[in-house]
């Protein structure tokens, strides 16, 4: 197990790995690990389309072991290395989950603004009980009721990632303590 260095003005002292704030000795940052910012170049494909891509909006960082892409990739890419690549597959339960029957309510049409465009397909988010913001899409238009689903759009598909993991860095001990990657320009 490689140890990590903590200076403490007090004391000197040899801590564990997973110590917070510290800083690794004698390793390079070359593998995917918990508690590590990862970059990653993904294309997500559902059936035949393509859903998403970095391609456009440049790679992904994030911070391995805290949730912050969904668990079926996350696992997947424990281990990799910087510039290494894969084809990823994740079932519906390690991705937006199975779809859900109780996921859909009935909404009564006059809920809805006259100006608004009900037809089956339409996405729209609503707020839930806890002032969350849901997105729903519109399954089913009836003259005095309009049938929404809950269940995330990608909830019962299969998902498909071609994935390069493109850098790895230290976290900071802010973003830990955050549990997710602070950008350039971020602040709570």
């Amino acid at each position: 197990m490689v140890s990590m260095l903590c200076y403490n003005p007090a004391n000197f002292e040899i801590k564990p790995k997973r110590q917070r704030g510290c800083h690794m000795i004698g390793k390079t940052l070359t593998q995917v690990a918990e508690n590590l910012v990862v970059t990653i170049e993904y294309t997500l494909i559902v059936g035949k389309e393509i859903l998403d891509s970095s391609e456009d909006e440049g790679p992904l960082e994030y911070l391995h072991g805290y949730a912050n892409i969904i668990p079926g990739l996350e696992k997947a890419l424990l281990g990799m290395k910087v510039g290494e690549s894969k084809n990823v597959v994740v079932a519906p339960e390690d991705g937006y989950g199975e779809l859900e029957k109780d996921a859909l309510m009935d909404v009564p049409r006059a809920e809805f603004p006259d100006d608004f465009p009900i037809e089956e397909g339409v996405e729209l988010e609503i707020m839930d009980d806890d002032d969350n913001i849901v997105l729903v899409t519109i399954i089913e238009v009836g003259d005095e009721t309009i049938k929404l689903d809950t269940n995330h759009p990608l909830a019962g598909k299969e998902l498909n990632f071609e994935v390069k993991v493109t850098g790895i860095r230290e976290a900071t001990s802010e973003e830990l303590d955050h549990g997710h990657v602070h950008m350039e320009g971020h602040s709570h």
